[in-house]
């Protein structure tokens, strides 16, 4: 979910696992030449979902890499069924009031959420994407520091791999 810290931990988890790091909303932007709030404006959340895909399919065409993803990828079946198939699953979870402290602090617009940024539209918003986010093989709480959670979550994927060693991803 926006404001869980999916960018920072997952660069942080890059290094620890000694690989890449893809931003699927760098690759939309970078691809686009656009805002993701323009794309949405300009496109509608459809066209957005398409382009998300796309960024998707081409993050994980590389060598395995630590991927963030925009909250919203899963709520697209084809994006959701790609990373259920090519990838092991972290739902970096956090509380709707520790999220939006970081989302008024941020400069990135989230139209999703609109300007508005209202603690009951993110519960909304949060209550219709936790079914799918709990799909994930790892949940962690990303309500504390960074650090800490990138290393909790190295932790235990090289647990799931020691316990399950056909899993290279």
């Amino acid at each position: 979910m926006m404001g869980a810290g999916k960018s920072t931990i997952g660069r942080r988890l890059a290094r620890e696992l000694g690989m890449a790091f893809v931003d699927t909303d760098k690759l939309i932007v970078a691809s686009a030449q656009r805002s993701i709030a323009q794309l949405f404006a300009e496109d509608g959340e459809e066209a957005f979902r398409r382009r998300e895909l796309d960024a998707t399919r081409e993050a994980f065409s590389g060598s395995p890499a630590v991927v963030a993803l925009g909250g919203g990828a899963v709520t697209y079946p084809a994006t959701r069924d790609l990373i259920a198939r090519l990838a092991l699953r972290v739902y970096v979870r956090i509380e709707p009031r520790t999220a939006l402290l970081r989302l008024r602090h941020s400069r990135t617009a989230r139209p999703m959420l609109g300007a508005s940024l209202s603690l009951e539209r993110f519960q909304g918003l949060l209550a219709l994407r936790e079914p799918l986010y709990r799909e994930a093989e790892i949940i962690v709480s990303g309500d504390g520091r960074t650090a800490p959670v990138a290393l909790e979550i190295a932790r235990r994927i090289h647990a799931l791999r020691r316990c399950h060693p056909e899993r290279s991803d």
